[in-house]
């Protein structure tokens, strides 16, 4: 019973880093924590398109904020 719970363990990690492998080929940007949430959500039953819609919508609005930031940044630094 070990063996065989060790030997799915050793089966899901690699199918983790062979996810990870071609997130990383595809640039995603994802993390292996970001990575394993999504595929959980996925397994979970939730829509896999609308999840891709939600990340990229996320992504979008975090290049929004941190352009936001950037330019309070600059603008900071030449006392506007």
């Amino acid at each position: 019973v070990m063996a065989e719970q060790d030997r799915t363990k050793a089966e899901a990690a690699e199918t983790a880093d062979v996810l990870f492998e071609m997130s990383n080929l595809l640039n995603t940007g994802l993390d292996k924590q970001t990575l394993a949430i999504l595929v959980e959500l996925i397994e979970s039953g939730v829509n896999p398109e609308a999840l891709a819609h939600v990340v990229k919508e996320l992504k979008r609005e975090a290049a929004v904020l941190q352009q936001a930031q950037r330019e309070a940044e600059a603008a900071s630094a030449f006392g506007l």
